[in-house]
């Protein structure tokens, strides 16, 4: 139990929390990808693909509920070392010089914040399902395909065909892949496994993941804006 409330009371230890927070998020974030591009493999992939989390509601809660307490865990360790941080430097740098750290490094804490409130519209509206913020007019909860399952594909035609939505899901996912271009490396640094060596090279990989990540996601609502899927809806 001291162990426990060390790491929760020591700064390396909040490293170790938001580094390891982090690291599950990330690969929540590439999963979740990989499920949302079944988009292109038509209504029975994706619909196929979402009765099945759907149906198995003793691994879907425990995970959803495991994933709410690592992003708050993530969110706690940023905002204690935050504050830490300010408390241990009062007066500013008086040379100091912004271009040395990379804009997404000195935008971690605020890019997160936008990021926690963009998740919480994203739950609401593809998750939840609530009709008042569709801006459809739409119950996307009783949509149905041929086989009774519910209509993902449908549903997110329907949801990607307003430019609005589909402008602030793509401005959410930029910030969220600024954040991870940053994070990826930092993650390393924390955990101590980032050297000198090839320091400069988990740089750029995570730049480079950061992008991928960005590409993936914004390909379905531009793709729907673009007219993809809506003969098929």
């Amino acid at each position: 139990m001291n162990v426990i409330t060390n790491i929760f009371k020591s700064s390396l230890g909040k490293k170790y929390i938001m580094a390891i927070s982090g690291l599950v998020l990330f690969l929540f974030v590439a999963a979740h990808l990989a499920g949302n591009l079944q988009f292109f493999l038509g209504p029975e992939a994706i619909n196929r693909y979402g009765h099945f989390l759907q149906s198995n509601v003793e691994l879907l809660w425990p995970a959803r509920i495991f994933l709410l307490l690592v992003i708050g865990l993530h969110i706690w360790s940023a905002i204690k070392l935050s504050i830490e941080n300010k408390a241990a430097r009062p007066v500013a740098y008086a040379n100091w010089n912004p271009t040395v750290a990379s804009y997404a490094s000195r935008t971690m804490l605020m890019s997160g914040i936008i990021i926690f409130v963009f998740i919480i519209y994203h739950l609401l509206h593809y998750t939840v399902l609530v009709k008042s913020i569709n801006f459809t007019g739409t119950d996307f909860s009783s949509l149905e395909d041929a086989e009774g399952r519910h209509d993902i594909f449908r549903m997110m035609v329907l949801g990607f065909s307003n430019p609005l939505v589909s402008g602030f899901y793509i401005f959410g996912i930029a910030l969220l892949c600024l954040h991870l271009s940053h994070g990826v490396s930092a993650m390393f640094q924390s955990l101590g496994w980032k050297s000198k060596a090839y320091g400069p090279c988990l740089d750029k990989a995570a730049k480079v993941i950061a992008w991928l990540i960005f590409l993936g996601y914004v390909a379905i609502p531009i793709s729907v804006l673009l007219g993809y899927g809506k003969a098929m809806k």
